[in-house]
């Protein structure tokens, strides 16, 4: 069986909630028996991903079992200025990050609270700009060791160095500028090229807005800093989620209605983790099918833009090699219709090739 095992990593300066929001996650944990690759580490978190589509077909299959998808998230060490220079525990937070996907960005939105600042003041937008200059200085010290290296070689006429040179020189540019690597205009074979130097800041970036009940939170006072953070994630096309990280790591110790009834006492409308999880699927390049019947149901995540036989290799490597066709119905339409027999008779269940891109919640039953 093969999953994408793909991680987000948490990171953050000092005291802006980090270790907070790692333990509401790691609450919802799945059980590792149904994940043979989770490492059990106390650093890592393999989390379940809220998709109400999964209880609603289990119902309908009246499944013994049911398994969801899940995201490992990975709680990395705070980050201090000069970490890129190897100040507090920079090597170690750098590599970490360095092996994983996708970055959280924790970044404080509260004020007015006796948890000190490391800089001794509130400015998020600041903290957002100290962070990613660490590692596009990170970034640069790579491109830059890499383009010596192969110099020689590019001066002898290796044609394959050469391109990888070019392209380095291109990404050098960018974060020279102090802007993310990411930012660099590539055509296909340059992602390819970068994606091998396993840089920082190629990697997509969620920025995780923490704030702090019967705290004085800057979006509430719609304050101006608040603001300037907002309107910088605007111009630069990034995402983001609000969260109460405290609040949440308190409500994920009840279940059901107490946990609505406690939620309604604290004046909490939204769930900020769930909105976290599936975002941080989704950055991963991440999408959902379906299989579905009596003895279980259950969501297999695969990357985005899948056909039908890699899919199928999610589940086993064999509905790759040895695919003939997929039968294929959206979750929605198989709940409508009643019955997988209705949907037959109504021509909803369609025969899909090698060629079928999946979408986001089919229902596949695979034929090999």
């Amino acid at each position: 069986m093969t999953m994408p095992k793909l991680s987000v990593g948490i990171v953050g300066l000092p005291n802006v909630g980090k270790s907070t929001l790692f333990n509401a996650l790691t609450k919802r944990s799945a059980e590792t028996a149904n994940y043979p690759f989770c490492t059990i580490d106390p650093t890592v978190g393999v989390v379940i991903v809220p998709d109400p589509r999964l209880n609603q077909l289990s119902e309908f299959s009246h499944s013994k079992k049911t398994v969801p998808a899940v995201v490992e998230f990975v709680d990395i060490a705070g980050l201090v200025k000069g970490a890129s220079e190897g100040e507090g525990l920079g090597n170690k937070f750098l590599a970490n990050i360095r092996e994983t996907d996708a970055i959280a960005e924790v970044v404080r939105i509260f004020d007015g609270s006796d948890i000190i600042h490391v800089d001794g003041k509130i400015d998020p937008l600041s903290d957002v700009m100290t962070i990613n200059l660490e590692l596009v200085i990170t970034d640069i010290q790579t491109v830059t060791k890499r383009i010596d290296s192969i110099a020689k070689d590019v001066q002898r006429g290796d044609k394959i160095l050469a391109k990888e040179h070019a392209t380095l020189i291109k990404v050098f540019s960018v974060l020279e500028r102090g802007l993310m690597a990411s930012k660099t205009d590539l055509d296909e074979e340059e992602v390819r090229i970068v994606k091998m130097a396993n840089l920082l800041t190629i990697k997509p970036i969620l920025y995780i807005l923490n704030k702090m009940a019967g705290g004085k939170n800057l979006d509430e006072m719609k304050d101006e800093r608040y603001q300037k953070l907002i309107s910088y994630f605007e111009e630069n096309g990034d995402q983001y989620v609000v969260v109460d990280a405290k609040i949440q790591e308190e409500l994920s110790e009840f279940e059901g209605e107490e946990k609505a009834t406690f939620a309604k006492e604290l004046g909490v409308t939204e769930d900020g983790v769930s909105d976290l999880i599936v975002a941080s699927y989704k950055l991963l390049g991440l999408m959902t099918y379906f299989t579905t019947g009596e003895d279980e149901t259950r969501a297999w995540t695969i990357k985005a833009g899948s056909t039908a036989p890699v899919a199928g290799m999610a589940i086993h490597t064999d509905f790759n090699d040895k695919f003939i066709r997929a039968e294929v119905i959206n979750w929605k339409e198989l709940i409508e219709a009643g019955s997988y027999g209705t949907a037959r008779e109504k021509g909803l269940i369609r025969t899909e090739g090698k060629e079928y891109i999946v979408k986001e919640g089919d229902v596949i039953e695979f034929k090999i």
